[in-house]
């Protein structure tokens, strides 16, 4: 058995200003409570010890630290155990070769833990079942990306693809028969485990805009832009009527049968600029194993791809080199 453990934000501090007093002075200048930061530390590090002890009682434990994971070498039948939040689960789960991973969360009180369906005094019948095979487990759709170069990138939540700061991206885009030339913020790459975040945030977003900019339609974006009154961008809007070109579909639409194992992936092109140089049109669809999608970096520096929120593990990715984003050929098997 494998125990993945996480740091808290008082150890963080800590790391950062030597000592507890240090750390507890900063925050109390700052105007926060330093008392939310002790009382989960402490919640925390009990969760931890009562854990230890119930796997030791199980067989033989290896204690590995969240930063660690990526160099890891898990055995093939290795059990591993996150204790933390869902982050960890998520960034845990895609260094995995089909090793079963149990999601436990540390403190029901302050997370919720989507990924994380036990507590730590479930471990005691969870384990053993687990290690029986008397557990159902739930498959995970991975996303990855491959470089020109043979790096690779895996994802269980989403896939960035842009600049490290806040500065346009330049790239050209294919996706099936399409391709175009493109200025914007950067790709998002999701997969089904990742809909509910970072893609519903975006649907969110473009739905919100569309309806409050042009009521159901926005498919003549110069017309819109262009136009001096609120009559003409209803008279841009009236000509489309009858049209299914540009209707505004909910977001709810595009999750539906968009599983936790389903078998495409989605991309979505934030803030794309249109001008003479870079195009707006291919901004949204579908990844699947017969069209996957391919970017071709156009940035001469600070060119990344990272995935699940972590910024400090990515790909570089500057000018010459090429991405290919499609499902994995693995999956993560979560305990339920």
């Amino acid at each position: 058995m494998v125990l993945i453990k996480r740091r808290t934000r008082l150890e963080e501090l800590v790391v950062r200003y030597n000592t507890v007093s240090q750390a507890q002075f900063y925050i109390t200048q700052m105007g926060a409570d330093f008392n939310d930061y002790l009382n989960e530390h402490n919640t925390y590090q009990l969760a931890l010890r009562e854990t230890i002890a119930i796997l030791e009682r199980q067989g033989r434990l290896q204690i590995v630290n969240r930063e660690h994971v990526p160099n890891y070498l898990f055995g093939k039948r290795d059990t591993v155990i996150a204790l933390g939040q869902d982050g960890l689960v998520a960034n845990t789960l895609k260094y995995l070769q089909g090793q079963r991973l149990i999601g436990v969360n540390p403190d029901p009180s302050r997370w919720d833990g989507v990924l994380l369906p036990f507590e730590v005094r479930d471990l005691h019948k969870i384990v053993p079942d687990t290690l029986c095979g008397k557990r159902g487990v739930k498959e995970i759709s991975l996303a990855k990306a491959t470089l020109n170069d043979g790096q690779t990138l895996y994802a269980v939540n989403d896939l960035f693809i842009g600049r490290k700061t806040h500065v346009s991206a330049r790239y050209r885009i294919y996706s099936g028969d399409r391709a175009e030339q493109q200025s914007s913020s950067g790709i998002i790459v999701s997969t089904g485990m990742g809909a509910t975040g970072w893609l519903k945030s975006v649907l969110a977003g473009a739905e919100g805009i569309s309806r409050y900019a042009c009521g159901h339609y926005v498919s003549d974006l110069d017309t819109f832009l262009n136009s001096a009154s609120g009559q003409h961008r209803q008279e841009a809007v009236g000509e489309q009527e009858g049209k299914t070109e540009g209707v505004v579909i909910p977001a709810e639409n595009v999750l539906d049968n968009f599983g936790w194992d389903a078998s495409h992936l989605y991309f979505s092109v934030r803030e794309p600029f249109p001008s003479r140089s870079s195009g707006a049109s291919l901004v949204f669809g579908a990844i699947n194993d017969r069209s996957p999608l391919q970017v071709e970096s156009q940035m001469p520096e600070d060119g990344v791809i990272f995935s699940d929120g972590v910024e400090s593990d990515y790909l570089a990715f500057n000018s010459g080199l090429k991405a290919t984003i499609g499902l994995a050929e693995k999956h993560g098997v979560l305990v339920v």
